[in-house]
């Protein structure tokens, strides 16, 4: 990629970007939020045509019009916001879009498309059930059907923009002996990350973008984190040992679960017979392998799923479940797993998803009218505060990059000063 330029309305995204990658090996893409490393995959998969900047591929200047105009060409990626089907089954996603295989026929024939997929889940140690469907599936779950799509299309060269936001430590090595076993084979992997003990563990070269621009390409082998963080920031990093202090809690309980059992999307006992509290000022933390119920307590605990026994408390105030509203006014802050399907509206804007649990307070309107300026101005305070990169308020969000739409939900669960804040996957 050579002199790739990509200008949105008031952003100017990839500003000249050159970028090399070689057959064979494992290359890094790193940056800070905004920097410009989704859009220049986006433009190499065909999502976007640049503005200026030419693209190379094994030698050959190509021209990319459509997506599958880079599948064709042997280009695969693993969005950092998945491209699924959520009606369809995990089979039918994978081939979705494939006309050389499976996907191409008159007549699918789910039995060995199901046996096929089911082949690659277990040869890359991507347990997933071909015959789910998406909307039945974790956000975990999800990322490795997108995995499964491209490795079932046989990439040369494949994309992971994040791919081990929503994976264990356990998940993230078996990954990585994946892609290091891909380049073995010849393969161009390019993989993007902010964790840099990831991109020293998995990657030959690391190229560093910087407000949208290339900074610098480094062995990885030579690099240390610390100058590698220098790079993305453009200044050294000072390293500040964090200072070790018992904290005393008051003996208040903010949050209580009494034997709190959910189902789960499929109509499975997702969550059983679970208790615990959190008191004022505690941080407790929900681990475990994607898909064993982390989803669903969450939503429970939110009111966005149906409670079928067992009781929450919030501050005292015993919640009847399955009322977003009332957890709302509870005091219950939500930052859901999956930012753009269940955080915010794609398509409304930053001002829009900021008051959108809001705007019903007195401040914020006026009997049926809405306080359109003072809206903007509390929208244009958590952009400030936050550092959200963002042209303007009434910028639909879908404009925004992965991390920007991070901070915005968590400035806007924040400004609410919650009594209890329930966060899923937020590192993702």
């Amino acid at each position: 990629m050579v002199g790739i330029t990509k200008v949105f309305p008031g952003v100017v995204a990839n500003d000249g970007v050159t970028f090399e990658a070689a057959a064979g090996e494992v290359h890094a893409l790193l940056g800070e939020n905004g920097a410009g490393k989704t859009t220049l995959s986006n433009i190499l998969t065909g999502l976007y045509r640049p503005d200026g900047g030419e693209i190379e591929l094994y030698g050959e200047t190509v021209r990319f019009h459509s997506p599958r105009d880079a599948i064709d060409a042997g280009i695969g990626m693993v969005h950092q916001h998945f491209r699924l089907v959520e009606p369809f089954t995990v089979a039918e996603n994978v081939v979705l879009g494939d006309h050389r295989g499976e996907g191409g026929r008159a007549i699918l024939r789910p039995a060995s498309t199901e046996r096929r997929v089911a082949e690659i889940s277990q040869r890359y140690q991507l347990a997933v059930n071909p015959k789910a469907k998406i909307w039945q599936l974790s956000i975990g779950e999800q990322q490795r059907v997108e995995i499964l799509k491209a490795l079932y299309r046989e990439a040369r060269v494949l994309i992971m923009d994040e791919p081990t936001a929503v994976l264990t430590p356990q998940e993230a090595e078996g990954l990585f002996a994946t892609l290091r076993a891909m380049a073995d084979e010849g393969k161009t992997v390019i993989f993007i990350s902010h964790k840099l003990h990831e991109v020293k563990a998995v990657a030959d070269r690391v190229t560093v973008l910087r407000g949208g621009r290339t900074v610098a390409t480094v062995a990885a082998a030579t690099s240390t984190a610390r100058s590698l963080a220098s790079l993305m920031v453009g200044r050294e990093i000072e390293v500040v040992r964090p200072l070790e202090r018992a904290r005393s809690l008051a003996d208040v309980q903010a949050l209580e679960v009494d034997a709190l059992t959910v189902a789960g999307d499929r109509g499975e006992t997702a969550v059983r017979d679970v208790s615990f509290g959190i008191r004022v000022g505690e941080i407790v933390g929900v681990a475990g392998v994607a898909g064993n119920g982390q989803r669903e307590l969450a939503e429970a605990l939110s009111g966005m799923r149906d409670i079928e026994a067992g009781g929450v408390r919030v501050g005292g105030r015993l919640l009847r479940g399955g009322d977003p509203r009332e957890a709302i006014l509870a005091g219950v802050a939500h930052v859901p797993e999956d930012r753009l399907g269940t955080g915010l509206a794609p398509s409304l804007s930053v001002t829009s998803n900021v008051v959108m649990k809001t705007y019903r307070r007195r401040s914020l309107s006026h009997g049926p009218l809405l306080a359109l300026r003072r809206m903007r101005e509390v929208a244009a305070r958590i952009v400030r505060r936050y550092d959200v990169k963002t042209p303007g308020t009434e910028t639909p969000v879908r404009n925004l990059s992965g991390g920007n739409l991070q901070k915005l939900i968590l400035g806007r669960e924040f400004e609410d000063d919650p009594l209890v804040l329930v966060v899923a996957q937020p590192t993702r």
